[in-house]
């Protein structure tokens, strides 16, 4: 059996290497990053069973790291391991998606018994989890899973992993205006920031494959100089 796979996130080094000995002890393999920018690289090149998250991070803080993860992965477990400990701080990173939220200092085999339920949790692919990578709006449907849609007429193409990133974001805040700035630091990342033009033509593709009309939108909007909706009740 393949040994479950952690992304350690954590920039102070002695700490950072402490974790690392423990899980690696716990039969763990333990891949490790330091700054925000770094742990979103590792975590789309690699495969990871849990990720263990600081939130003060250098470059990027955790709550964006967090969020980034989600667009487009909603089940690999993520567990905050931080010293801030306000209730504020922990609504805050579970609203951002994350499965588990532990303060430091913390006892180390509190950690290790969270790591090994989360990571059980990831093996386990119930059904539950599986539909929730189904999303279905009247006769249009994506599958965030195989990167493929559903759209009028039935018609099935499929979508690009920028494509299925943008559509993630905007379900996942379904009825509320998403701004340019947050959609570029997050389905584009912060090296590259294309034109307001760039994100235009995504939504007008949008409105090609979803749409009955596409110049007069149900459910892409585009809302001039504040940003993008997606609207579905």
């Amino acid at each position: 059996m393949q040994q479950p796979r952690v992304l350690l996130v954590e920039d102070e080094k002695n700490l950072l290497e402490a974790i690392k000995l423990n899980l690696e002890l716990e039969g763990y393999e333990v891949e490790t990053a330091e700054t925000g920018p770094a742990a979103l690289r590792k975590f789309d090149d690699q495969r990871f069973n849990m990720v263990i998250l600081d939130i003060m991070l250098p470059e990027l803080d955790g709550y964006k790291v967090c969020q980034t993860i989600r667009v487009n992965n909603s089940e690999t477990p993520i567990l905050f391991l931080t010293a801030k400990d306000t209730s504020e701080d922990k609504v805050l990173g579970l609203k951002v998606g994350a499965d588990d939220y532990l303060t430091k200092p913390f006892n180390l085999e509190e950690l290790l018994l969270r790591v090994k339920v989360l990571i059980r949790h990831s093996l386990k692919g119930t059904k539950d989890e599986k539909e929730n990578h189904l999303f279905k709006f009247d006769e249009n449907e994506i599958n965030f899973s195989n990167f493929t849609a559903k759209g009028i007429n039935h018609k099935s193409f499929p979508l690009t992993k920028r494509e299925a990133a943008l559509l993630k974001l905007l379900i996942d805040k379904k009825n509320q205006v998403v701004s340019r700035k947050e959609i570029l630091q997050t389905v584009w990342g912060y090296d590259v920031f294309p034109t307001t033009r760039t994100i235009d033509n995504f939504i007008l593709t949008f409105r090609k494959h979803f749409e009955k009309d596409s110049r007069d939108p149900k459910y892409f909007h585009s809302i001039r100089g504040v940003g993008y909706k997606f609207a579905y009740k």
